[in-house]
């Protein structure tokens, strides 16, 4: 007997930064920091997030690249490892990831790996309540999601082990 799944997902895609709210606005400019500081010296696709936590600060993190593949880090993951080392019971209010060619000074649109999106829904887990969750989209636009369910819509997590 088949039964019927209900998901729904829901993406706000913004036409330009003049759309944003003032701290996404400054949530996306630190996440392109820190695309400007990723270390990328095998793909040169700098990827840059940044997390806004429950207290108005922020943290960013960048791509890490290493010979040794896959001994890297993706943009998202250092962000939430490093934020969560010395803040572990600080709750997220949201994240914003961007990108960019090394060669090119335009942002593109950035999604987060499989990897990202599972640790990201682990701290949405642990906190209890949504991350919302802002892209770099094309052309200038940005993607604004409610959370990260919105972008792992069947998550694994601690009550299916």
């Amino acid at each position: 007997m088949a039964s019927e799944l209900n998901i729904n997902i829901c993406i706000d895609v913004l036409d330009s930064a003049e759309e944003l709210t003032p701290q996404e606005r400054e949530a996306m400019e630190l996440a392109q920091q820190a695309a400007n500081d990723a270390y990328a010296p095998y793909s040169n696709f700098l990827v840059g997030a940044a997390l806004v936590l429950e207290d108005g600060t922020m943290f960013k993190g960048s791509n890490q690249e290493n010979a040794a593949y896959p001994s890297g880090l993706c943009a998202e993951r250092t962000a939430l490892f490093a934020m969560s080392a010395h803040h572990p019971n600080t709750k997220i209010r949201m994240i914003a990831v961007t990108a960019r060619r090394r060669s090119e000074q335009h942002y593109l649109p950035a999604m987060p790996c499989g990897a990202c999106r599972q640790v990201m829904a682990e701290y949405e887990h642990k906190q209890g309540e949504p991350i919302p969750v802002l892209l770099q989209g094309p052309e200038g636009k940005f993607y604004r999601l409610r959370s990260v369910s919105d972008l792992l819509p069947f998550q694994f997590n601690k009550e299916h082990l």
